[in-house]
């Protein structure tokens, strides 16, 4: 199970889920504080930017940071939990989750990962440079960023509803 939401809301997600592992994808100088029931090696902090295009004194998402999540997503057992999360949990964490799921399960469909992401999620907007570099990775050859295309902008808040989604694709809900 993946849970997504905001920088603020990381204590308490962590604590009512029961979660083992932690993705934080937030911009260089933004505090993070691991919950003390994560250990070290099973939080993922990885620093850049909420942008799509290059802008410059900001770290865009590369290639390496879309590596090193899909390491880490690899190496969860899945027995507990995951958290991921990002400053307002509406872009860089929801793009996360997405990939995640279609890394994990490879038979789901792009289309349907996508409209349940946005069921579960008014709000979510995946950063398209992260899902971009995902579809070449993944070799979904455009599949996946179609699928974030076509669901459109989220609507437009200061942080998400936490909301957490199945690898599977059944049983997700928002909490």
């Amino acid at each position: 199970m993946i849970h997504v939401c905001s920088l603020s809301k990381v204590e308490e997600t962590v604590a009512k889920t029961g979660a083992e592992r932690l993705l934080s994808l937030l911009a260089a100088g933004t505090e993070v504080t691991r919950p003390a029931s994560i250990a070290r090696e099973n939080h993922l902090h990885l620093v850049m930017h909420d942008i799509a295009v290059a802008q410059e004194g900001m770290t865009m998402p590369g290639e390496e940071h879309v590596r090193n999540l899909l390491d880490f997503a690899r190496r969860w057992d899945r027995a507990r939990p995951l958290v991921v999360h990002c400053y307002a949990g509406i872009s860089r964490s929801t793009a996360s989750a997405y990939i995640i799921a279609a890394a994990l399960a490879p038979q789901r469909c792009e289309v349907e990962l996508a409209e349940t992401l946005r069921a579960l999620s008014p709000t979510a907007t995946p950063n398209p440079r992260l899902i971009a570099i995902a579809d070449a990775l993944l070799e979904r050859n455009g599949r996946m960023i179609r699928a974030i295309e076509a669901i459109g902008r989220g609507a437009e808040a200061f942080e998400c509803i936490p909301f957490e989604l199945k690898i599977d694709g059944y049983e997700s809900f928002t909490f």
